[in-house]
């Protein structure tokens, strides 16, 4: 039988754990001090992305081939015939384009690769399906898919605590920045079908903001029978768990819930005091 790996990058934000727990392999972006190179959740952390802007706001980057080769030569040294891969968004990033031209000329794989149109868990919840999927017994044609199927079942809302590091990063896409700094705009931010940021409500304060979110959240979850939830902060852990605490109370749908940190490299852009909340429609 064909054994079938599962490969996403770290801006799918799937918690270490549970990646470790589904075996699912990640491949790390990038963070660029100017005094040298870091790979995402690798050899840094959010709380240091945080503590250093002050200083400096570094630059973010995609992996580069020979990363990706050596990812493909673990996976394929490991014993897989196969690789189901999702990205993040590839109208945020240019991650996607970059594994399919390595994918394109490597040998000793079959590799099929899936654009999310998401970021952060919103894309993380389409690897954690592939690897569900693969685990059901389903062939790899199956698998890959069923994830195309859910592609649209998945989305993500958040608010930050400042449009500033989305403006710098030049990651503000449809969002306002500039109207943001002068009224004290909060909006509740998520991807649209194309997987480009995009304002889906605005809300003057944060914690108005919080509350929109969480209607929101509400709103949309009602259209599935069950649902998977994710509670995701940067640098705002009291908040998020005040938010798991009410969508569990709000929502009795829920089937699994997860909960972490954002990753290095979405924090860049973010900056501290994300929350955000994904739901995946099962």
């Amino acid at each position: 039988m064909d054994k079938i790996a599962v490969l996403v990058d770290s801006g799918c934000d799937i918690p270490k754990e549970l990646a470790v727990e589904k075996n699912i392999y990640i491949l790390p972006l990038k963070i660029n001090y100017t005094d040298g190179e870091y790979r995402d959740g690798v050899d840094i952390t959010p709380e240091q992305v945080y503590n250093k802007l002050a200083q400096e706001i570094p630059k973010t980057s995609l992996p580069n081939g020979e990363e990706i080769l050596n990812l493909f030569d673990k996976i394929k040294s490991d014993g897989y015939t196969k690789v189901l891969c999702v990205t993040l968004s590839s109208g945020l990033s240019g991650t996607n384009n970059i594994i399919n031209i390595i994918a394109s000329d490597y040998d000793g794989l079959e590799i099929k690769i899936i654009d999310s149109k998401n970021i952060a868990i919103g894309a993380g919840f389409l690897g954690l399906l592939a690897s569900d999927l693969i685990k059901s017994g389903q062939s790899f044609d199956e698998a890959y898919q069923g994830v195309l199927a859910n592609i649209n079942n998945s989305k993500v809302f958040f608010s930050v605590a400042t449009l500033e590091y989305l403006h710098k990063g030049g990651r503000i896409g449809l969002v306002s920045a500039v109207l943001g700094s002068k009224i004290n705009l909060k909006p509740i931010i998520s991807c649209n079908n194309e997987g480009i940021y995009y304002t889906i409500a605005k809300v003057i304060g944060r914690n108005q903001s919080i509350k929109k979110m969480l209607d929101l959240v509400v709103k949309y979850a009602e259209t599935g029978d069950k649902i998977n939830v994710c509670i995701s902060h940067g640098g705002a852990f009291d908040e998020a768990q005040k938010i798991k605490q009410e969508i569990l109370k709000r929502l009795p749908n829920v089937v699994n819930v997860y909960e972490g940190q954002i990753s290095p490299t979405l924090g860049v852009h973010t900056g501290p005091g994300l929350v955000g909340v994904g739901i995946q429609l099962l």
